[in-house]
């Protein structure tokens, strides 16, 4: 097995395709050596995994054994997985979210509560607890689980202010569905199915204030972030405070006359349609943007999707930085959403757009996020 390995290993940087290597794994693991796949990605990763940019051969054949291991069932897959992503990982969180995202969608928790015993980093069990959470699964009633997540000892990790199950607000959230070759999601963006709102003449528009600090900002847009910075991407985001209480009529005027760039020329040369939308509709755009990335990158994955999301849910609602997932529920259920939708040339109009806008309980402060990216 030795030789066959170094065989491969020696001969992957000089191939056009490495389509015969993941047959090799095929017929391995079909005949139950799941071992051969792992020692396979690990000499793989000893060999070229310093040089993943120039190397696309071992990016390609990794990826797959990796796939391979955790879309076939038996939890003697999950383990040689784990020896696998733990022996090319050298502080990959990057690896350990997507590997998380891979094993939760893969196989039942009852196999996958050998990564809170077995040689697994703390960060891809934080992932993994989270995309299984992501899942409905009651990660507190298997022991094994539930004694990690449970613990004190993780609760400086980003992830630990997230709840441990799904809340109201989240839903049923989509996610992806991997196989070996490939995966598939949906991408919720586009036009409102919701109540449409006129542009109402004579309505009531009270003056507005802009109090954007660089901080709500980051916080807001912090689910789209990665369409900036990994993709092609641009965000607006801003907060105003409100002179008078805003009623629902005079929304989407109002969003005409703060000067966002988002929207400039919109009404006029632009259409131009605003709709009321339940917070839940809201969480589950957020996510998605967050978790599964723009035009030109794969995302934060389901964990640290989720996380994106409510902290720009927090933002926009207004939530006191610091509170509990509850209480930023709470905030986000009282407050009134509504989607925007235009064709300026702000906007891609390609396949990701958001237009996103929070009026809080008491009418008088209005959050807007607006995000766009293109391939």
């Amino acid at each position: 097995m030795a030789d066959r390995i170094q065989e491969i290993v020696t001969r992957l940087p000089g191939l056009k395709s490495v389509t015969d290597v993941w047959k090799v794994a095929d017929r391995r693991l079909a005949r139950g050596d799941a071992a051969f796949v792992a020692d396979l990605g690990i000499a793989l990763a000893g060999a070229y995994g310093s040089d993943t940019r120039r190397i696309w051969q071992y990016r390609s054949v990794f990826d797959y054994l990796l796939r391979l291991l955790v879309t076939t069932p038996g939890s003697g897959n999950v383990a040689q997985a784990l020896r696998l992503v733990s022996s090319a990982e050298a502080g990959d969180r990057k690896l350990d979210r997507y590997t998380a995202s891979l094993l939760a969608s893969g196989h039942p928790a009852a196999e996958l509560a050998v990564a809170f015993s077995g040689k697994a980093s703390e960060e891809l069990r934080a992932c993994l607890v989270h995309e299984l959470v992501l899942r409905g699964v009651g990660v507190t009633e298997i022991p094994e689980i539930a004694q990690w997540a449970t613990s004190s000892h993780w609760r400086h990790h980003p992830l630990g202010w997230l709840p441990l199950a799904l809340s109201d607000v989240e839903g049923q959230p989509d996610l992806p569905s991997y196989s070996a070759r490939g995966s598939s999601y949906s991408m919720p963006y586009g036009p409102s199915e919701n109540r449409g709102l006129a542009v109402v003449a004579g309505a009531h528009v009270p003056s507005a204030e802009e109090t954007t600090t660089e901080t709500v900002a980051e916080g807001i847009g912090a689910a789209v972030t990665n369409w900036a910075e990994e993709s092609n991407g641009r965000i607006e985001a801003q907060v105003f405070e409100l002179a008078d209480p805003l009623e629902d009529e005079s929304v989407p005027s109002l969003l005409l006359a703060l000067g966002l760039e988002c929207l400039k020329g919109a009404g006029k040369k632009s259409g131009f349609s605003v709709a009321a939308c339940p917070p839940e509709q809201v969480w589950r755009l957020l996510f998605s943007a967050a978790s599964t990335g723009g035009a030109y990158n794969s995302g934060a994955y389901g964990a640290y999707g989720r996380l994106a999301a409510w902290q720009s849910l927090a933002r926009l609602s207004g939530a006191t930085e610091g509170d509990p997932a509850e209480a930023v529920e709470v905030r986000a259920q009282a407050c009134a959403w509504y989607g925007f939708s235009t064709d300026t040339q702000w906007f891609e109009q390609v396949a990701w757009d958001i237009g996103l806008a929070a009026v809080s309980p008491e009418r008088r402060r209005l959050a807007v996020l607006a995000a766009t990216d293109t391939d």
